[in-house]
């Protein structure tokens, strides 16, 4: 026991009124270790499913939360092993906070976005958004900044503050099914009856929609150049709709072709004025 004591004793750094022992890097270390150890602990509890009310987003937000905060205390009492005060530090560095706070107004901004979004649960993790028009889903929600992944598996980080300030479309919010639609125009004088017979059937045929009985096709306006119509439905595959639109799309054309519906092209209608030719003739008699 003297033995250890006696290594613990050791002074590693004499700086001033400043004594870095090695007991000190131990409290440190041991510091580190509990508060890794309770977190995996805090993890652990949330993602076991004992709490059947807080669903994979949910347990990830409130674990993120309780994370920042026991870092937080962590490096407080770090500091405190160190000897500095942190009632002082803040006191002495009031000046430069301000400055700083000035400088990395955004950062702030974004970090307070990122506890709002953590708190408010209004995102989760995996849910679909459509932001600036663009369809993302997202991966992890961190104090500053988002991560997402788009259509074209990309990730893309975002500024929290961007999800917090703009208008953001969360498509799995309430359910994990949404509705959507395909436009079609089909030319005059095609059997109405038939067409939203066959949008319809085109539509409920895709494995990805979701219910027949809410699937309609509808005739939406009658357009220059052809009757233009619409086919609604609902799909879980809110992330992949584009796919399901394209395969859909591809059943109505085949379907079209062999019920011999055609689908028009815009046509523009020239009319010449016969005043210019007439004057031409009238020169070229003239002597």
């Amino acid at each position: 026991m003297e033995t250890i004591k006696n290594f613990l004793e050791i002074e590693l750094i004499h700086i001033g009124e400043f004594n870095l022992r090695v007991y000190t890097l131990v409290t440190i270390l041991m510091i580190f270790l509990m508060t890794k150890l309770i977190l995996s602990l805090i993890k652990k509890t949330l993602y076991s499913g004992r709490y059947g009310k807080l669903d994979k987003g949910s347990s990830y937000a409130l674990f993120q939360i309780v994370k920042y905060v026991l870092w937080v205390i962590a490096i407080g009492f770090v500091l405190e092993t160190l000897g500095i005060k942190l009632t002082v530090l803040i006191a002495g560095s009031a000046a430069l906070l301000v400055g700083i706070g000035l400088g990395l107004q955004q950062t702030f901004n974004d970090i307070l976005s990122g506890i709002i979004l953590l708190s408010e649960k209004s995102i989760k993790i995996e849910d679909v958004l459509e932001i600036d028009g663009d369809i993302v889903k997202i991966q992890s929600i961190g104090l500053r900044t988002s991560k997402a992944l788009n259509t074209d598996d990309v990730s893309i980080i975002i500024p929290n503050s961007l999800i917090t300030t703009n208008k953001v479309i969360n498509w799995s919010h309430q359910t994990m099914k949404a509705r959507f639609r395909i436009d079609v125009g089909v030319a005059y004088g095609s059997d109405i009856d038939l067409v939203i017979k066959v949008l319809e059937e085109s539509a409920f045929e895709h494995p990805d929609v979701y219910d027949r009985e809410s699937t309609e096709a509808r005739l939406v306006n009658f357009g220059n150049s052809s009757l233009d119509f619409q086919v609604l439905f609902f799909s879980q595959s809110i992330f992949r709709i584009g796919k399901v639109k394209s395969d859909i799309r591809r059943s109505i054309s085949r379907k079209f072709a062999d019920h011999h519906i055609d689908i028009p092209f815009p046509q523009v209608d020239l009319h010449v004025k016969s005043s210019y030719t007439e004057n031409k003739n009238a020169q070229n008699k003239m002597p």
